[in-house]
């Protein structure tokens, strides 16, 4: 990716890089935590309390951090054949549609949270004990996370789609 498509400059390619990262140790910790549910149920017969929980946990922080890693590299919201046939105004112009829409989805995302992490606080897990909210909390910190590239593109693409002919 040029350096000037790049959201937030050097700074932000760090950031959302250090998310796929931790996207990578995130699948790692999940599939260890199966192996070894696996193992343990097969060799003693019984499984550490609660560990068949934490794969399930840990995939909903890996989806919303792995989609924001995803998203920041422009992996998401675009079909390169279809876009790669348009003039450079119709492209500025699908961009700003699907930016517009997917931000739009990311906000209701984060609105719906607000009720949902405070009431999914006062449960817990049963095998953890875990208070629910630190896994739906995955879903704001997540949207937030895919908005913040969503937005510096569409601001992009509206440069571009209103810039005067030279």
């Amino acid at each position: 990716m040029p350096v000037r498509d790049r959201p937030f400059g050097e700074l932000g390619a760090r950031f959302y890089s250090g998310l796929g990262v931790l996207a990578g140790v995130l699948m790692a910790l999940l599939t260890l935590a199966v192996f070894l549910q696996v193992i343990l149920r097969y060799v003693a017969r019984s499984g550490i309390e609660g560990l068949d929980e934490a794969p399930r946990y840990l995939f909903v922080w890996l989806v919303m951090i792995g989609a924001a890693a995803a998203m920041y590299r422009g992996e998401h919201t675009s079909l390169e054949f279809f876009r790669a046939r348009m003039a450079p105004r119709g492209r500025a112009l699908a961009l700003v549609v699907t930016e517009g829409i997917g931000i739009l989805l990311f906000l209701s995302m984060i609105k719906v949270s607000l009720v949902l992490v405070p009431n999914s606080q006062l449960q817990s897990s049963a095998g953890l004990g875990l208070p629910l909210g630190y896994v739906y909390a995955a879903m704001p910190v997540g949207a937030v996370l895919i908005i913040l590239p969503m937005a510096w593109r569409l601001v992009a693409a509206l440069k571009n789609l209103w810039q005067r002919p030279s």
